[in-house]
Formats: structure tokens, C-alpha cells, sequence
């Protein structure tokens, strides 16, 4: 446990730990964490073939005649070396989609950051070594370190089939880059965040209209977050509270409301659905919906407070494609795959995000996440609010504003 003013908890096993709280239905909490939202189904894999069928020559022009090289290209490499998110039913799943598709193998790792595998392949290059055809990561890694260190291939040219290119099939209207040069980047899913869950059996979720009503001295000692202090989600949410309210707020809130702080997201949980912490701030989705299922009375708040609308963010959802890849072509169908119709479904629906394609429903993802048309939500993952918000000199600031000294 991080903070001088958190209670002594110790980390308990899965089964003592809901044997301890009293849920005998509760299969295995953490493990829970790690599972896809309650209700989602296994996409059908769809009945075209893994390429246009065969046509005489002469009739095969255009993109199709492209997208016949490339997966035959791609086939000849026979694998592709992806880098994604730490959650088993992605890399299960997404895995065995496109080999199930295209007949080629996807050696998936998970680093646990992208910062942490940038890191390593800016190591690797110096040594002249070249691993990783794909990163399926987030925006600090990849606007901050792969791209200055021009370690990205432009991705634009390579996306070739109309599901892709079609502008109409995107919800921006185009293919959604992220990067300034819009040719790099892409952006693969989003959601809602800044999510404040509550234990009802703890605390009234209907005593917690604002985010000011976090202020109150009753709340004082029963509150949980990240850690503002260093990059990652507790640094996320505090810069933008900071944005929308200001620095009083921020004291306010950090040192007068005398959070526990943690960086590991399984802490958060524990302490949550114990009621250690019945207000826990920074948690996702794919935190909160599996204490749910196993009948933690938990409820997240704070979803309509005009005064601090919740932003968007993509987690891991940002795709690029490594320069001097080892495997280039089963590396660009791969990207084509995962932006096409049912990649995303296969993406999104493991990592329990909203696709950014109009054909895609997202059902799989819960309600307080989905954005609502027509309303103009704060971007997170902007190129402009992503330098700002992991500036060194901004995560000083909040560490002052915070109290965070570690």
C-alpha cells in the first residue's frame, strides 16, 4: 500500500480474499479482472474469404490486385510479431482470428506499457536488432518516444482495402490518425473514463452528484486513487481535474481528502470491493465490470456532472506499424485486419472499448463508457493534450499540488 494515511492492509489470496468479504458467489475476483464484460459473445468470423477469389488477370485491377499481393506476401512470412495489451482474451483471440483468416501465425507479447517497450526497442536498435513488426499501445509511448525517434513506418499507404479507406465506415468521416503528419497513427477504439466507482453497501452512490461533493469531510479517509505523481491513469485523472477545476481543487481533493494511493490497478480493486476504500477513482471498465459479475454492489457516479464531463481516452488502442519491421507485409495486413469490420469487433469487444467504425455496435461495452452522439466530449488522446498532460514539468506540478513525494 502507497499512503501515510491508508490503513495496514494485507494483500490476501483469491480464495481468502472472497471467502473475506463474504460473497460465497463470487468465483474468483481477480482473476475476474482479467475477463472479457459480462454478455459478450464471440464474434462470428465473417463468411467472405481470407482474400477476393481468384479472377483472371485482366479482371483483377485496382486495390484487389494490391490486396492479393499483400496477403500473399504476408503468407510467404508466415507470422507477424505484434506487441499489445496484457489481456489474455486479446491476445488469445486476436491471435487465433487472423490466423483463422489468413493463415499466418501472430507471436503476441505484452511488455505491460508501451513507454516500457519503446524503451526496449530503442535498446534493441542500437544493437542493430529489429523484433517487433507492431504496437498496439497508448499515446505516451507512442507520440512521445516512437515518433520522435522516428521508429514508426508510415502506415497511410499501406492500408489499401476500401473497408478501411472508406471514409464513411470511419466516425470522424476519415481514417482516424492521431499523429500530426497523419500518416503513422491510428486510432483503433475509445471510451469514456475518469471513472468514479463506489461500494453502495459503503457508501449512498446518489450522496455523489459532482465531483465536488468528493470534498465532503465524510468522505475523508475513504477515497483511493493512482498515483498522481508518476505516468499512468492517476496522473491522467489529475491533470484533467486540474484542467477543469483548478489547483484548489486539487489540493482540496489529494491532501485534504487523504487518499490511499496506489499504482497497481488490483489494489484499487481490493480495497473497493472490500470497502477498505469504497470510492475508488482511476479504475476502467475492465476493473470495475468483473467485480460486478461476481456481486460486488458496485456503481459507477459521476457521469452527468456538467462541470467536468468525462474525456475520452483508448488505453491501448492506438496502432503503428514498426520501422524495419522483420515480417513488413504481414505487418501491414494485420493493420488492415484490425481497422477492417472484424478486427474491430475482435479488438474492441476483448478490451471491452468502443470501436471507432459506424458498422461496429459495441455491445460488449458498458453503458457509462459509450460515448452519446452529438456531444462533444474532451479528447485525452489529442496530440496537443497528450505533450501537455505527460509533460515532466506538468507531472512536478502535480506531484507538488498532490502532496506526492515519492
Amino acid at each position: 500500500m502507497d499512503g501515510a494515511h491508508s490503513p495496514p492492509v494485507r494483500a490476501l489470496g483469491r480464495r481468502r480474499f472472497l471467502h473475506a468479504v463474504g460473497f460465497g458467489g463470487a468465483a474468483a475476483l481477480l482473476t475476474a479482472c482479467q475477463q472479457q464484460p459480462p454478455g459478450a459473445a464471440p464474434a462470428a468470423p465473417p463468411a467472405e474469404p481470407a482474400a477476393p477469389a481468384a479472377r483472371p488477370a485482366e479482371a483483377t485491377a485496382g486495390w484487389e490486385r494490391e490486396w492479393n499481393a499483400l496477403v500473399e506476401a504476408a503468407r510467404r512470412e508466415g507470422r507477424v510479431v505484434v506487441s499489445g495489451p496484457p489481456t489474455p482474451e486479446t491476445r488469445t483471440e486476436l491471435s487465433a482470428a487472423f490466423r483463422n483468416r489468413f493463415g499466418i501465425e501472430v507471436e503476441y507479447f505484452a511488455p505491460g506499457s508501451t513507454t516500457v517497450l519503446v524503451t526496449r526497442l530503442i535498446a534493441e536498435r542500437a544493437a542493430g536488432q529489429y523484433t517487433v513488426d507492431v504496437i498496439l499501445g497508448g499515446a505516451a509511448g507512442l507520440y512521445t518516444q516512437a515518433y520522435p525517434e522516428k521508429m514508426l513506418e508510415p502506415l497511410a499507404p499501406a492500408l489499401v482495402h476500401p473497408e478501411v479507406t472508406d471514409p464513411a465506415r470511419w466516425v470522424v468521416g476519415r481514417v482516424w490518425f492521431m499523429d500530426p503528419e497523419q500518416q503513422y497513427i491510428v486510432r483503433l477504439s475509445q471510451q469514456l473514463t475518469n471513472e468514479v466507482a463506489v461500494n453502495t453497501q459503503y457508501v449512498r452512490a446518489e450522496d455523489i452528484r459532482s465531483w465536488r461533493d468528493l470534498l465532503d469531510p465524510k468522505y475523508r479517509g475513504k477515497i483511493c486513487s493512482g498515483d498522481p505523481g508518476v505516468p499512468g491513469a492517476g496522473s491522467a485523472s489529475a491533470a484533467y481535474l486540474l484542467k477543469m477545476l483548478g489547483e484548489d481543487y486539487i489540493r482540496a481533493l489529494y491532501q485534504g481528502q487523504q487518499p490511499a494511493v496506489s499504482r497497481e490497478m488490483r489494489q484499487l480493486s481490493e480495497w473497493l470491493a472490500r470497502g477498505v476504500y469504497p470510492i475508488a477513482l482511476d479504475l476502467g471498465a475492465r476493473d470495475i465490470e468483473p467485480l460486478k459479475a461476481d456481486g460486488f454492489p458496485i456503481v459507477v457516479v459521476l457521469r452527468d456532472d456538467p462541470e467536468v464531463p468525462p474525456p475520452l481516452a483508448v488505453a491501448f488502442g492506438l496502432g503503428a506499424l514498426v520501422e524495419r519491421a522483420p515480417h513488413p507485409s504481414a505487418a501491414r495486413l494485420f493493420l488492415n485486419w484490425i481497422a477492417m469490420k472484424e478486427g474491430q469487433e475482435v479488438w474492441n469487444r476483448t478490451q471491452g472499448s468502443v470501436s471507432v467504425r459506424t458498422d461496429v455496435s459495441s455491445t460488449w461495452a458498458p453503458d457509462y463508457t459509450m460515448p452519446k452522439p452529438g456531444v462533444d466530449y474532451f479528447d485525452s488522446v489529442t496530440w496537443e493534450w497528450t505533450f501537455e498532460a505527460r509533460n515532466p514539468a506538468q507531472l512536478e506540478r502535480l506531484k507538488a499540488l498532490t502532496g506526492r513525494t515519492g
